[in-house]
């Protein structure tokens, strides 16, 4: 979205508040070495998700200098791990705010980026950063910054700000911390859930469930879908496994404008491939960032699946003339998955 100028209790795991069972979770992942990752299931859609933000980020990066901005501060309002640094190094930002509610994820995010710092080259022009533990759905984040005047050009929200809408209250002061302190013509970007598509799918189930061999998203009703607290639960292999929260999204673009914000561009993962990877630039980043997965396989080696079915499209496609092989796809089950997501700029 982009900035328009203007003149706790604690109790049992079924007790606790839904945003600190999933801090908790987050704070309980253990730290995975390439090897490990590269041997994940869901190896290639994780480095698919991860070159779709690199693109995202590169083309809002390049509006803001656009704009003239010279001195470009960034706001990672759920930074995790700090998954997103290397492309704010690449980006070169100058300052970078990190903020999350796991306050592990926060020390091994700030653990990265002072690495970063001692493995630079001395004419590498790093970015300052400050890192801030935080519910940003309870507290106000401007409070926290060691610069009180500080403005940011972007807010950047990664599949993370579904988990405010719990409640009106929370899904507020998540847009309040990602949105105040942007400078007139700042942009807020991010990736969530399609509500739309989520409940298009569990309509066409006939349980409460659906999913497939990667993921599996399970509601506790379906036929009514309150605007706030519509919980459902979401478990993705190895990586996730928390409940999360439908954003309705006309309700999230209301909300925005609130905070002088208005939508400038709302796209399914899928479409969003699609026009990006016209461009050489992104098919080259794509291949290096080893964003899909080659098909068939070099050598006789193995896909990410051999179960029946999951490569049918990437088969099909192989028998059209004038196809150069290998192909670059994700498995079916990939492919589901990444399609419930969007992303957004404002």
């Amino acid at each position: 979205m982009e900035s328009v100028p203007e003149s706790q209790s604690v109790g049992t795991a079924e007790t606790l508040p839904d945003t600190v069972k999933v801090a908790s979770h987050y704070n309980s992942l253990q730290e995975v070495g390439l090897a490990a990752r590269s041997r994940s299931r869901i190896f290639f859609m994780r480095n698919f998700n991860n070159w779709l933000k690199s693109v995202l980020i590169g083309e809002i990066l390049e509006q803001v200098r656009g704009a003239g901005s010279q001195q470009v501060s960034v706001l990672d309002l759920g930074c995790g791990k700090g998954g997103d640094l290397l492309k704010w190094r690449r980006g070169g930002i100058n300052h970078l705010v990190c903020a999350d509610i796991a306050g592990v994820s926060v020390e091994q995010c700030q653990s990265r980026y002072e690495d970063m710092k001692k493995k630079s080259h001395a004419n590498d022009k790093i970015f300052s950063a400050q890192f801030i533990t935080a519910d940003c759905t309870k507290e106000v984040l401007s409070e926290k910054l060691d610069d009180p005047e500080l403005m940011f050009d972007i807010c950047s929200c990664q599949f993370v700000y579904h988990y405010s809408f719990e409640s009106e209250q929370k899904a507020d002061m998540m847009l309040r911390n990602a949105c105040k302190r942007l400078k007139p013509g700042g942009f807020f970007i991010g990736t969530t859930p399609d509500a739309f598509e989520l409940v298009k799918r569990l309509e066409a189930s006939d349980s409460l469930s659906f999913g497939n061999e990667v993921f599996k998203v399970s509601f506790q009703s379906k036929g009514s879908y309150p605007l706030f607290k519509c919980q459902y639960h979401f478990s993705l292999e190895d990586v996730v496994n928390v409940p999360e929260f439908l954003v309705y999204f006309p309700l999230f673009e209301h909300m925005a404008k609130r905070y002088n914000m208005r939508l400038v561009l709302k796209q399914r993962f899928s479409e969003f491939f699609e026009e990006k990877v016209k461009k050489e630039q992104h098919r080259s980043l794509m291949m290096k960032m080893m964003a899909l997965e080659p098909y068939p396989t070099e050598d006789g080696g193995q896909q990410a699946t051999d179960s029946r079915g999951e490569y049918c499209h990437a088969k099909e496609h192989c028998g059209r003339a004038g196809v150069k092989l290998p192909l670059g796809t994700l498995s079916r089950s990939e492919w589901e998955a990444t399609s419930k997501y969007s992303a957004l700029l404002s």
